[in-house]
């Protein structure tokens, strides 16, 4: 009996990654809540298991007593003497209890002790090892779908996936493999919950890390990013090496690396720039894949107005203003884009200002008499 004990705890131990010990201490309290229940709640019922052998004594304590009123927790000084010489008042004595006086009910009830145990060891360890995991990528397998979340298995345990953290017309089915970002890991009643997320710009910028060796290495850097969900996100990225191209590096050859990420967004339009300190140059950049002419900056608002060619503006704009909204958000400067043509209407209107006030100023300098003079 031993040693099958032994191997059901070890074989336990191994499937739910539980330590050995753990597992022991729930028999061992499985076992005495049982046999307490079975001796009528007494408390002086006493176990140990040996963590090498696995094997399993029951005690029941007495104190010794000059005057017993409690049989089954007291022991007189003359019946202690015959069994322990040099017993005093006050002293205990362990009498061993047969184990396989162990009742159906009270060996149910230490099965069911047990379970509760390894559950809540094992809601412990998953929790131990997700809770430092928020901001990593998971991939897991889609098992159901469940009042606005789907459920996915992680192996050793399931993540929760709202509906509302999947991308615009996304509709998974049972059985499809999805990757995910960990949002939040946290306590329920019902053991820890893991919250993950496919719309959060941080999850680009995870698969990012995932197919591009120079980020996860860290010599290329993603300085910003920027995303509406199942529609574009806007990427600047640094290299810290000049002999690292960092655009390039996130591309790929051929577009390898970016493509295997826009598959997972399921079609989801990524924008790759080079990150710079320059306002212009970065503002130019973020509005990509518009072409820019002119860009004029205000430092102390953070505003720009940009200029483009005529057939550029819807582009530069974005369907819905999306292009210039992300831009924004990528570089945090207020851009205001206008068309060569209202530049050109706005500059001529400037100049017949200046005119207009130059010939007053010039009319002004000189002295001419009025006509009644």
């Amino acid at each position: 009996m031993t040693k099958e004990l032994c191997h059901v705890i070890d074989q336990i131990s191994r499937e739910k990654g539980i330590s050995r010990e753990i597992l022991i201490e729930a028999l061992e309290s499985a076992l005495v809540s049982a046999m307490r229940k079975k001796y009528g709640g007494r408390t002086n019922i006493h176990l140990v298991i040996d963590r090498q052998k696995c094997d399993i004594k029951v005690f029941e304590t007495k104190t010794v007593v000059s005057d017993v009123t409690n049989p089954l927790e007291e022991i007189s000084l003359q019946e202690a003497g015959k069994i322990a010489a040099g017993k005093t008042e006050g002293d205990t004595i362990d009498f061993p209890l047969d184990l396989h006086d162990l009742g159906r009910i009270a060996a149910q009830t230490a099965k069911q002790v047990i379970f509760q145990r390894v559950r809540e060891a094992e809601r412990d360890v998953i929790y131990n090892e997700f809770k430092d995991k928020s901001g990593q990528i998971v991939s897991g397998v889609i098992m159901r779908r469940e009042k606005g979340l789907y459920y996915l298995n992680l192996g050793k345990t399931e993540a929760v996936l709202p509906i509302k953290e999947t991308l615009p017309n996304e509709n998974l089915k049972r059985g499809d493999t999805v990757k995910a970002i960990i949002e939040d890991v946290r306590i329920t009643p019902k053991g820890p919950a893991i919250i993950v997320s496919r719309t959060s710009p941080q999850f680009v910028a995870g698969l990012f890390k995932m197919e591009v060796p120079e980020i996860n290495e860290g010599l290329v850097q993603v300085k910003h990013i920027v995303r509406e969900p199942g529609e574009r996100t806007k990427i600047a990225v640094f290299s810290k090496d000049s002999a690292v191209d960092p655009v390039g590096s996130c591309v790929g050859m051929k577009g390898t690396r970016v493509q295997t990420i826009v598959r997972e967004l399921r079609g989801e339009r990524i924008d790759i720039i080079p990150w710079t300190d320059d306002p212009r140059m970065l503002i130019a950049r973020a509005l990509s894949p518009a072409s820019i002419d002119k860009i004029g900056i205000n430092e102390e608002g953070k505003t720009a107005m940009v200029v483009v060619n005529d057939q550029q503006l819807s582009l530069a704009i974005g369907k819905k203003g999306q292009n210039v909204r992300l831009a924004m958000k990528l570089t945090g400067w207020d851009i205001d884009i206008i068309s060569d043509t209202e530049y050109s209407k706005i500059r001529m209107e400037e100049t017949d200002k200046t005119l207009e006030d130059t010939l007053k100023k010039e009319a002004q300098k000189k002295d001419i008499p009025s006509v009644d003079g």
